[in-house]
């Protein structure tokens, strides 16, 4: 038999043979079995002649030949040892292998391996079936699909995960993503705080987005495969881990007959951050392919949870900051209503470089003070912090304004000199003390800072003359002090550079300016003083078209009254007159 009969071909007399007398005694005694051969030259030996059947058996395929009856006529070694239910002089049918049975290519498995089975008509109605081992290679090919889609699952975890920064988003996209690909219910326990632990559960739904939900245990209530899983560790006792899963609450609708669990420990920093609980139903075993997977798995969201856990804490510690750094309401005092604005220049940080306050004073006055310090953002607003705490301290030894303010003038130049800072502020402090009238008097000190406005009740708008040095430049500066009497109803109003040096309008560069702020409260005089604050802000920001612009602060304090109680009505604001420009005051 030559090659080409092996792979289907047929030489001339149709028939095939073989040396070996077993297969010989086979075949229908038609022709000599030497036909098929290729003829001998005369100077050649009967050696020289290719034993076909060793050929055979190198071939990676195994074969199977049939008469026209199906009749099994031919079966190679690697054939036997594939299918050995197949036996020569019995019908192929009648082995018992379906896939023998038909015409048509199969692969299926048999006794543990796949094959491969294609048939190949020969001639005079002769069949010859080429069976092929090709468990290693599909073996091979799955295991590259599987590792494909672990790839890709771990590829979208990393992008899913890449956004949370709050833990507890987090921790529920992690308890989303595990399911179904690791896990039919995923339940991630947070690392306890204040002796509880949050948690959220995700549970397989047939065509649906997971459901994701959680809730909160002591951290005394928690499954000890759990504390183990905090500890670092990943428990050895999976028997148990299932019913500690259920007894917690946590397999709804899981039948826990035969069903499988395990717990991952999350990594963090310095602990783990939390750990991850995946079961499954019965008969979809974790084997260890699976194991790495959750493993690789719950590595990334680790990584996420901590950096969401990190963000989460450097916001509270921000947060806190902030609200330290933040001006302080003016404390209540008798017969003085108060009025504030407040806009820092990043909005984002909600803490700027203007500050303003109030101190009340034993003899019934009240401290009050606004300014602004070099600078804006985080430094200038640990500087107003800085400064803000020595106002604090030092208007319980000194309550003169002008005195007052070369203290704080001696105290901030030692603290910018030890630590190299070169910043320097801008301030009115004053005094107010309340008269029985409902009148006050306001005892005021400038340091170079923006001249006060007052309202007189009869709609005229003063300005203070009030002038003065820098504050923490020179050791010895001068104060610009002088005194301001407000009547039942009057005002005073302080505001920083941020109001008269905001840049808008139809250009978008020009100055809002004293004279526009000056229009702008004209007619204002019986605005409480809230209503003020508000107005200017307002106007303000009109002007700005919400563009760039510095730390905003308002302060207004208004002469309450007799019974130190302003008026609860609001009065439109008329268009200015020629009657309604502005005058100095005194000095």
């Amino acid at each position: 038999m030559t090659a080409a009969d092996v792979r289907g071909s047929d030489p001339g007399d149709g028939r095939i043979s073989t040396p070996s007398a077993a297969r010989a005694s086979a075949w229908p005694p038609a022709a000599p079995m030497t036909s098929a051969l290729p003829p001998l030259a005369p100077d050649h030996d009967v050696a020289a002649v290719p034993d076909w059947s060793e050929v055979v058996e190198h071939f990676r395929e195994g074969l199977i030949v049939c008469d026209a009856e199906g009749v099994v006529r031919h079966v190679s070694p690697v054939a036997e040892r594939l299918v050995p239910e197949v036996v020569v002089g019995e019908v192929l049918a009648a082995t018992g292998v379906t896939a023998l049975a038909g015409h048509a290519p199969a692969e299926f498995t048999h006794h543990g391996r796949r094959l491969r089975l294609r048939a190949v008509p020969l001639s005079a109605a002769r069949r010859c079936w080429y069976v092929e081992d090709v468990t290693e290679s599909v073996s091979r090919a799955d295991a590259l699909l599987a590792e494909r889609a672990r790839s890709l699952f771990l590829a979208v975890v990393g992008e899913k995960l890449g956004n949370p920064l709050h833990p507890d988003r987090a921790a529920a996209a992690v308890a989303r993503l595990a399911v179904p690909t690791v896990a039919d219910v995923a339940v991630l326990v947070l690392a306890p705080r204040s002796g509880r632990a949050r948690w959220w559960r995700a549970v397989r739904a047939d065509d649906e987005t997971p459901a994701v939900d959680g809730g909160v245990l002591p951290a005394t209530s928690l499954p000890a495969a759990i504390e183990t899983g905090l500890a670092g560790t990943e428990p050895h006792a999976l028997d148990w881990l299932v019913e500690q899963a259920a007894e917690a609450g946590w397999l709804p609708g899981l039948d826990v007959r035969g069903a499988t669990a395990r717990v991952v420990p999350l990594p963090g920093g310095e602990a783990p951050a939390g750990v991850l609980l995946v079961a499954r139903r019965a008969g979809r075993w974790y084997d260890e392919a699976d194991v790495d997977l959750v493993r690789a798995f719950a590595a990334r969201a680790g990584a996420a949870l901590t950096t969401a856990m990190l963000y989460r804490d450097q916001a509270e510690v921000a947060d806190t900051l902030q609200a330290s750094l933040l001006p302080v309401e003016p404390a209540a005092a008798s017969g003085v209503q108060w009025g504030t604005a407040y806009r820092p220049a990043q909005a984002g940080l909600r803490i700027g470089g203007d500050f303003y306050g109030s101190h009340r004073l034993t003899d019934g006055g009240s401290v009050f003070f606004l300014g602004d310090v070099s600078g804006k953002g985080v430094e200038a607003a640990v500087f107003t912090g800085q400064l803000r705490q020595c106002l604090h301290a030092l208007h319980r030894v000194e309550t003169q304004p002008g005195r007052l303010l070369k203290l704080l003038n001696d105290a901030l130049l030692e603290t910018t000199q030890a630590h190299g800072q070169g910043r320097f502020a801008t301030m009115v402090l004053g005094v107010a003390r309340p008269h029985r009238d409902g009148g006050l008097t306001l005892t005021l000190a400038g340091g170079g800072h923006l001249p006060p406005l007052v309202l007189r009740e009869s709609g005229e708008v003063e300005v203070v003359p009030l002038s003065g040095m820098l504050i923490g430049v020179v050791p010895d500066p001068r104060i610009g002090e002088t005194t301001v009497h407000l009547a039942p109803g009057e005002t005073c109003l302080l505001y920083s550079d941020g109001v008269t040096e905001a840049r808008g309008g139809w250009r978008g560069d020009e100055q809002f300016g004293a004279d526009r702020l000056l229009n702008a409260v004209t007619g204002c005089h019986r605005m409480p003083a809230p209503a003020l604050a508000e107005r200017v802000e307002q106007v303000t920001c009109d002007w700005l078209a919400h563009g760039d612009h510095d730390d905003i602060a308002v302060l207004a304090l208004r002469a309450a009254g007799p019974a130190g109680r302003a008026s609860r009505h609001l009065h439109a604001v008329p268009e200015p007159t020629s009657a309604d420009r502005p005058r100095e005051l005194p000095a």
